[in-house]
């Protein structure tokens, strides 16, 4: 399957290691919480899986360790309902962007569990593939093009300022879907 991942990112994260690729994969679920959170916060039935988003995204910036228990949480992920196939899809601008971020968020704990190279490129390329539509949704909007330098600052070995960018970025995101959502823009 064909990656929208940049080659060079795809290849640091296969010879780069496992730290690196949980580097990636938490600051690629950084980016997208804010989608996720901002558009299930106070939702009816909500709570727990919001709090269990934000704590896995927060658990996964200690790169330097797996989680001893990701295999558990992709599974409780897997229950989310964004997960869960519908007859009529998903329409709804933040439906759509929920759904990515929940998948961004189970492809990083497949990543982080296992260190696994192939689970971090799909993380990746989710995240470039809600970049792509949103870009398509809103007129002169670069959400693409942030995400590849971001994924690619991920991979350099030099952090500083990583986490920063990542949460700026990910408001950035949540701010712009907010706008389609209240305008009630499908």
């Amino acid at each position: 399957m064909e990656t929208m991942v940049d080659g060079a990112v795809g290849v640091a994260l296969r010879d780069g290691g496992t730290e690196m690729i949980r580097l990636y994969v938490a600051a690629c679920s950084e980016r997208m919480a804010p989608l996720f959170i901002g558009m299930r916060a106070g939702a009816a039935g909500r709570e727990a899986d919001v709090h269990f988003y934000v704590e896995s995204v927060r658990d996964l910036w200690f790169a330097d360790r797996p989680l001893a228990d990701a295999a558990e949480r992709v599974r409780l992920l897997d229950l989310f309902p964004e997960l869960e196939p519908t007859e009529e899809g998903i329409t709804d601008p933040a439906d759509t962007y929920a759904f990515f971020a929940v998948l961004v968020l189970r492809y990083a704990l497949l990543a982080n569990g296992a260190g696994d190279s192939g689970a971090a490129v799909s993380c990746g390329h989710a995240a470039l593939t809600a970049m792509w539509m949103l870009d398509q949704n809103v007129a002169g909007a670069d959400f693409l093009r942030e995400e590849q330098r971001l994924q690619a600052l991920s991979v350099t070995g030099d952090i500083g300022g990583l986490w920063d960018a990542s949460v700026f970025a990910g408001r950035e995101r949540f701010r712009s879907v907010l706008s389609r959502t209240t305008r009630g823009a499908g």
